[in-house]
């Protein structure tokens, strides 16, 4: 009797304290949840202040940023330091803000985060992300980042008819480059053809086709573009939350292999008139300056 006492005490004892470790356990988890979400408001908070020093600096020396869009990736802190630079210099207006759906602990010193990032340059699109964060002397920083495909969210609608103010002939001209567009309903309405022509200094430079449909699978519009040159892209087309700038979100290949992607932001202003800009411009990896808007003519 005194043997299963004592034993039955150890029993308890051990329960106890492995009760207790677990709950120490949790609450060190816990707290360095909430840690690597403070984190993440400072790094927001760096973001939108265009300081990419500040935002290099959340990286460890060594971090990997990849781009499953692209195929990109960017190593080590100097490089992603001069991503973000070239990054701010080419769109200084857009804005960062981070939904976190989840973090989990893999050991006490690293964690994954999950989430989606949201740019107020494509307001109806979110990026889905994984962010891998290690703990190094004392400190949590970002070691491997993930962006995946934008998920836009579309209209419970599988029609092209918001677009329908694109069919016609228009041009844009302007320093020296003049761009002829054409467009129009395919036979049964399931497509928009668009085929333009761009004449630099009045000689012919590229032609191309873009269709523009309805993804009845991912539930969005979407574009096809193929060029003279051999290039090719496609895009993911979604209207800013006021319903009026539409945004193409759009990547591909040059004709001589080089990766290029950029948000073109189309806006009407009236039934013969749209602005037209590029945004977020790279070709492999390269940030380059958004374009100068241009004005859309109606023929």
């Amino acid at each position: 009797m005194i043997g299963l006492i004592v034993m039955g005490q150890t029993i308890v004892r051990a329960e106890t304290d492995d009760a207790e470790k677990t709950n120490s356990e949790q609450t060190a988890e816990d707290k360095a949840a909430a840690t690597i979400k403070e984190i993440g408001t400072k790094y927001i908070a760096a973001f939108n202040k265009k300081d990419a020093k500040a935002v290099a600096d959340f990286w460890s020396p060594e971090a990997v940023y990849t781009d499953e869009v692209t195929g990109e990736q960017f190593v080590g802190r100097k490089a992603i330091a001069d991503l973000f630079t070239r990054l701010f210099e080419s769109d200084n207006d857009s804005k960062l803000d981070i939904d976190v759906q989840s973090i989990d602990f893999l050991s006490p010193n690293i964690a994954i985060e999950r989430g989606a990032a949201l740019y107020s340059s494509d307001p109806h699109a979110t990026i889905p992300y994984s962010a891998i964060y290690i703990r190094r002397d004392g400190q949590w920083l970002l070691d491997r980042v993930t962006d995946k495909e934008p998920v836009v969210a579309e209209k419970e609608s599988s029609s092209l008819e918001p677009l329908a103010w694109m069919i016609g002939t228009w041009t844009d001209q302007s320093d020296g480059v003049t761009v002829d567009t054409v467009c129009d309903w395919t036979s049964n309405k399931n497509f928009i053809s668009r085929k333009f022509h761009v004449a630099i200094d009045g000689e012919d430079d590229v032609m191309g086709l873009q269709l523009i449909g309805w993804d009845a699978n991912a539930k969005r519009i979407k574009s096809w573009t193929f060029d003279s040159d051999g290039g090719h892209s496609q895009a993911n087309w979604s209207q800013g939350k006021d319903e009026g700038s539409w945004y193409a979100v759009k990547s591909g290949v040059t004709g001589d292999g080089r990766r290029v992607s950029a948000v073109n932001v189309i806006t009407p202003v009236d039934d013969n008139t749209f602005k037209l800009k590029a945004m977020q411009r790279s070709v492999d990896g390269k940030m380059l300056p958004s374009t100068p808007e241009v004005t859309v003519v109606k023929q």
